[in-house]
């Protein structure tokens, strides 16, 4: 078995495919008016899948938090410290909140963290060389 990508269960399609194909760039793979949407970034599948759409499919109700949650981060990696600047100006001018402001962290990462319009952390960082998978 090998991870494939990841998904969100979200409570606004439209707003959140835009957010995270207009100011993180990731690519969309379908229309926008389906319950459940393919984007691809760096060739990871992200799945947004619409709440209601879920729980009906699933035949149960959900809790969701409101607000900035701190259930998990996704994380997005820049090769210099300058892209993490850049990448954090960019999103947050473009609408995402700040979370943290960029860092240089004392295990050597520049780090910051901005929040999806559902309030999901986005983590953009850099050790200042190209990332090895």
């Amino acid at each position: 078995m090998r991870l494939d990508g990841f998904g969100l269960l979200v409570n606004d399609m439209g707003t959140m495919i835009r957010f995270y194909r207009d100011v993180l760039g990731f690519e969309i793979k379908e229309d926008e008016d389906t319950s459940n949407v393919y984007l691809v970034k760096d060739d990871t599948l992200f799945l947004l899948y619409g709440r209601k759409d879920f729980e009906a499919m699933t035949s149960r109700k959900y809790e969701y938090l409101k607000g900035i949650n701190g259930h998990f981060e996704i994380a997005l990696y820049v090769d210099t410290f300058e892209e993490v600047d850049e990448e954090y100006e960019k999103a947050v001018s473009k609408g995402a909140v700040s979370v943290l402001e960029p860092t240089t962290e004392p295990w050597g990462q520049r780090t910051c963290y901005i929040a999806d319009p559902e309030g999901n952390m986005i983590e953009i960082g850099s050790f200042n060389r190209p990332f090895r998978g």
